[in-house]
């Protein structure tokens, strides 16, 4: 009994504040899904780093006129120097065709490089590319070496951005936040305010404290889990039609966004929303209701 009657208060309560409960869901989910989209983006930060770190390769660009005694030579000398787990030779006409794959979009500048300009090189897989600055500084002034690069120094700016996106986003999340926590104390308020007199009389029959407080707060963490399941779907609209839709290009660069990370943010994002609301109504009662 004493539960159906809290439950139809709920309910109740809800719809008497009509429009500052769908405020506070709106508002709940806008905060929730910015944290589930922080929360992607900085597992999947982490997921780009470990990609590219184990693809990643350190390349010895070689003079145009080296002879092949020398090229040979220095291809012993990298596969004898404990930091190759693989060295492949690339020739000048390999260079140009993958120089065509990866500018295919950009016929102008695929016609415009001469095929002799691009160098051969040698393409190095690191048993650990945290060995790169030691092997550049090895081999980047021996005879027929023209440069020496390391991949993972081209993208790290990429990396800073990323982690830049990533802070920026828990940033706006936890304002979002805080603006959520407020409209949930806020309405909290009012509705408590509208059923002064009721609160009053139950506090009168001997009512426990629990009892008159339950309503309230159930309707904070109803209202909170709504925002979150609203959150929930939004990433999931996104990744079908933003990232796997009309971004895919884009993101086909990188490592995809699985579903499964997706999936396991429901049970996050519905456990930090019951519980933030939860505590948030519970020390606005305490304020607003004499018990």
């Amino acid at each position: 009994m004493r539960a159906k009657y809290v439950m139809s208060e709920v309910f109740l309560g809800l719809w008497r504040n009509i429009s500052m409960t769908v405020a506070m869901i709106i508002t709940m989910a806008v905060s929730l899904t910015m944290l589930g989209a922080g929360l992607l983006l900085y597992n999947q930060v982490d997921v780009i780093e470990e990609y590219y770190q184990t693809n990643l390769e350190v390349v010895v660009y070689l003079d145009r006129n080296i002879d092949e005694a020398t090229t040979e030579q220095l291809r012993a000398e990298l596969e004898a120097s404990g930091y190759a787990a693989q060295v492949q030779f690339e020739s000048q006409d390999e260079a140009y065709e993958r120089f065509k794959d990866t500018f295919e979009e950009s016929e102008d500048l695929v016609a415009s490089v001469d095929p002799t300009v691009l160098p051969a090189a040698f393409r190095i897989k690191m048993n650990d590319i945290n060995d790169a600055d030691k092997l550049i500084a090895d081999f980047s002034e021996r005879p027929g070496v023209y440069q020496v690069t390391n991949q993972r120094d081209i993208l790290q700016q990429v990396f800073d951005i990323l982690g830049g996106a990533q802070r920026l986003t828990l940033i706006v999340a936890l304002v979002q936040g805080v603006a959520a926590l407020m409209l949930v104390a806020n309405t909290i308020q009012v509705a408590a305010y509208s059923r002064r007199r009721e609160v009053a009389i139950m506090k009168l029959v001997g009512a426990p404290n629990w009892f008159v407080q339950a309503p309230f707060v159930l309707e904070a963490v109803f209202a909170g889990v709504i925002g979150a399941i609203f959150a929930f779907a939004t990433l999931i609209a996104a990744k079908f039609l933003v990232i796997d839709g009309e971004f895919k290009d884009l993101f086909s660069l990188m490592p995809p966004i699985s579903m499964q990370s997706i999936l396991l943010l429901l049970p996050i994002l519905t456990g930090i929303s019951a519980v933030i609301s939860a505590i948030t109504a519970w020390i606005t009662l305490r304020f607003n209701i004499k018990v």
